[in-house]
């Protein structure tokens, strides 16, 4: 773990995208932007208990901070194959080192880990989806050999899940949510490796100052397709309640006040609205991947009627890392047209349950431009 950082705790956080099973009911686009397509795919959504520190009653994706056993050197023990490999068979990315994010970028060995970043932090995610939502996504020691022999091409297809299916995996739950540590004995005595290359890198998001108390997050955001649904649980502790979505679900529950999300999750919910398809959404966010990504920031402005997080290439966002402007709230204000020739890249927040998002720039790193029209009743 990164000791140097001042502000912020590593975390990971996993978007778990699933099949629906057949027969279940699937929602019909409308808007231009779906094509009038189905999305035949929903996102895992895991509502935190009310006594949560961070963000008490709200719907996130599984995840959470990075724990020291993470980075332990018995994971190469346990990646008997791809412990071999450089950076343990996972895809390189094209992003030059000096403007990775230093989640993924951070020399671990000069911390005294030999587990690349890059790893820890799927392995992170993967752990933490287990614990909150009892969904495992490993494979077996035969298995590992074979995703490592496979072409990109023959990756690119969703994966299975195991689910919470059996006593001894309930009780491997129970002890990982006791020590962290119990995940690297669990897959030694499973025979199993977690399914890191399932995961692709998708975004790094910063929690923002004085916005969520005290506790900030550097977080990593992957993707993971799934073939379908799998077997989920909430731990009653934690997590208080699970649900299988659509985008376009969610975002509209979200505006009906159904269910509270952070704006993180309001901005990649609405970049995943894009794709009705499962395989589309698979198809790119394993290519995507490739090209690395960027670390925002979100600078807040606020009076009494809006809320605005300006993010990186909006016009009015800071030139240093700091996040801290001195820039007038008016100011902010008089950019407030998509059709605005000055640079906008932003969420607007008019009450807790009001967002939309502006953007005139074109994304870093191959990536997507959120569906900026809220979600309306016709697209569900």
């Amino acid at each position: 773990m990164n000791a140097a950082l001042k502000h912020w705790k590593e975390a990971a956080t996993l978007i778990l995208a699933a099949g629906r099973r057949a027969g279940t009911p699937s929602p019909v686009g409308s808007s231009h932007l779906t094509h009038r397509w189905s999305f035949d795919y929903d996102i895992l959504l895991l509502k935190r208990s009310s006594r949560s520190g961070f963000m008490p009653n709200a719907y996130v994706f599984p995840g959470g901070m990075l724990d020291s056993s993470d980075f332990s050197s018995e994971w190469c023990d346990v990646f008997t194959s791809s412990s071999r490999c450089s950076h343990f068979g996972l895809t390189g990315v094209k992003q030059p080192a000096e403007t990775r994010p230093p989640i993924f970028a951070t020399d671990r060995q000069k911390l005294g880990s030999p587990i690349p970043g890059e790893v820890a932090v799927r392995i992170c995610a993967l752990r933490e989806t287990f614990e909150e939502s009892g969904v495992l996504l490993c494979v077996s020691k035969a298995e590992e050999k074979a995703v490592l022999d496979r072409s990109e091409d023959q990756r690119a297809a969703p994966h299975k899940a195991n689910g919470l299916c059996s006593s001894e995996l309930v009780r491997w739950r129970t002890l990982v949510n006791q020590n962290p540590s119990n995940f690297i004995k669990m897959c030694r005595e499973l025979e199993v490796v977690p399914n890191i290359w399932a995961l692709h890198e998708w975004s790094n998001w910063l929690t923002p100052t004085g916005r969520y108390g005290a506790t900030r997050f550097d977080t990593a955001f992957f993707v993971c397709c799934l073939q379908e649904v799998p077997h989920t649980l909430q731990d009653q502790k934690e997590i208080v309640r699970f649900q299988w979505s659509t985008p376009p679900q969610i975002l509209q529950s979200y505006q009906a006040q159904e269910l509270w999300i952070a704006p993180p999750q309001f901005y990649e919910l609405s970049r995943l609205c894009r794709f009705p398809s499962l395989n589309d959404l698979h198809n790119f966010a394993s290519r995507r991947a490739a090209e690395g990504c960027e670390q925002w920031l979100p600078v807040g402005f606020s009076n009494d009627k809006h809320y605005i997080s300006v993010l990186p290439g909006d016009k009015h966002y800071p030139s240093d890392s700091s996040g801290e402007t001195d820039v007038d709230m008016s100011t902010v204000l008089q950019l407030n047209s998509p059709q605005d020739k000055n640079p906008l890249h932003r969420i607007i927040i008019s009450d807790s349950y009001t967002a939309t998002v502006q953007i005139n720039i074109t994304p870093k790193y191959n990536h997507l431009v959120p569906v900026v029209e809220p979600a309306s009743k016709s697209q569900l």
